[in-house]
């Protein structure tokens, strides 16, 4: 059975569980694996079946583009594509991560300073509504529901197929680790960067940062490189984030493609370090196949079910612990400005920075972030001493973001007021094309998803 015919046959399949879902009960996928961080309520009836909706339907080298099924990972894509010298313009950090998860929830990393966000260079997809109907999607036909899609997760239908643009790339990536002792300076570097698209003279590849404190952040600028040379492993014994650091100005390094794209999956960025897998000792017996990001997110999940973190703390006589697992936006010129006021208030170090700019002229109205305009995607996973109230550093850091005319990604915990809700993620223009795409509200309603945790 060829790609296309497989495809066609598990769409069939996706088709007829839609069918079997009681008329009574909410319409959810079947998911072995999630890279949501927030809890969520038992579903009342089984999950569509998406079991054939994983594979890359076609790579078309000729065209720079890709039909793929939506629930097939990033790894298993950026695998498709590499032996033909491309890949996706934005590959997110993750390898489980999915493309039709990308696009409904947003993705980012460090190619978003010169090509936007995933769902930006989506051509075309095919979307099961919650009316049941497949639409094809695209900025010519079902235009509401191709726009309204992104950041909807889930919750306007599910992407079966999504036709996407490839980039040309070279093997290798040489690395550039600019060490900064200030953040403005830090920022003033990034925004040149993005706005020329080059250091010193040379074309940037690639652009992402991380603070370790407001006297150590780094700039990590990547250039492709067909030369052969040495290279870098960080998928083993040394971890990558720590080769960042150093005392003088410049470190160089290098990596293949490959590796450079999945650098943060090894060690889940650095929250590895949360089950013991950067100690030298475990590390050398932790079997290399599990140093990945799905291992850890197997382990969190046990220790959500037993609540092990917190046990660990009451043993020491110390409070229950608050996730804060946020990924937020704020425009370039704010970003000094709220760091300092992050790192003086949440005890939470290394932050990642990442840079982006949209390359649609048109805002996405349920992410309205501005087009034209450089936002800094600040991303920071741990946890702090809960407070006097359910959720207290989520909800101070979700003001704080407002004022700075900023924005935070969904997946993870929220805590909005439904109005306010609705002026920061397009209520008007979602509850248009709800009407329109899933008028028995068989999916979930974005609040009900995002923030009730339904």
């Amino acid at each position: 059975m060829d790609a296309r015919t497989a495809h066609a046959a598990g769409v069939e399949r996706l088709l007829e569980s839609y069918r079997a879902v009681p008329a009574s009960s909410s319409v959810r996928l079947a998911k072995r694996s999630s890279n949501l961080f927030r809890a969520r309520a038992a579903p009342d009836a089984r999950g569509l079946d998406t079991s054939g909706l994983t594979e890359v339907v076609a790579v078309d080298a000729a065209t720079r583009t890709a039909d793929v099924a939506g629930m097939c990972t990033y790894e298993d894509l950026v695998a498709a594509t590499l032996p033909f010298g491309l890949a996706p313009l934005v590959v997110p950090q993750l390898k489980t991560i999915t493309l039709g998860g990308a696009v409904t929830g947003l993705g980012i990393e460090s190619t978003s300073f010169r090509n936007g966000l995933p769902h930006e260079s989506v051509r075309e997809m095919d979307i099961l509504t919650g009316a049941g109907e497949l639409v094809t999607a695209s900025p010519v036909e079902h235009t509401d529901l191709y726009r309204a899609f992104p950041n909807s997760y889930g919750t306007l239908g599910y992407a079966v197929r999504l036709r996407i643009e490839l980039e040309p790339v070279q093997p290798f990536v040489a690395l550039t680790h600019l060490r900064f002792h200030a953040l403005p300076d830090l920022v003033a570097a990034m925004e040149g960067i993005v706005e020329t698209g080059r250091l010193d003279g040379v074309p940037v590849d690639y652009l992402d940062g991380v603070v370790f404190s407001p006297q150590e952040s780094y700039l990590c600028v990547g250039v492709q490189t067909a030369a052969s040379g040495p290279v870098s492993d960080y998928t083993g014994r040394q971890i990558y984030y720590r080769s960042i650091q150093h005392d003088n100005r410049v470190k160089e390094d290098r990596l293949t493609i490959a590796d450079y794209l999945w650098r943060w999956d090894t060690d889940w960025f650095w929250c590895s370090g949360a089950f013991g897998a950067q100690h030298p000792v475990v590390r050398r017996f932790w079997p290399r196949r599990h140093l990945r990001s799905s291992s850890y997110w197997k382990l969190m999940k046990l220790e959500r079910r037993f609540d092990i973190g917190d046990r660990l703390e009451k043993l020491h006589g110390r409070p229950p612990r608050e996730r804060v697992i946020q990924d937020v936006e704020v425009p370039i010129g704010r970003c000094t400005e709220f760091l300092d006021w992050f790192l003086a208030n949440v005890p939470i170090e290394p932050v990642w920075l990442c840079p982006l700019r949209l390359r649609d002229d048109d805002s996405w109205p349920l992410y309205p972030i501005r087009p034209h305009e450089t936002y800094v995607n600040v991303g920071f996973w741990s946890t702090v001493p809960v407070g006097a109230t359910e959720g207290e550093t989520n909800r101070m850091i979700e003001r704080r973001v407002s004022e700075f005319d900023g924005h935070k990604s969904l997946y993870s915990e929220a805590f909005y007021a439904r109005d306010e809700f609705d002026e920061l993620y397009g209520g008007d223009t979602y509850r248009t094309v709800k009407e329109r795409y899933d008028p028995d509200f068989r999916l979930l309603d974005l609040y009900a998803k995002a923030v009730e945790r339904r």
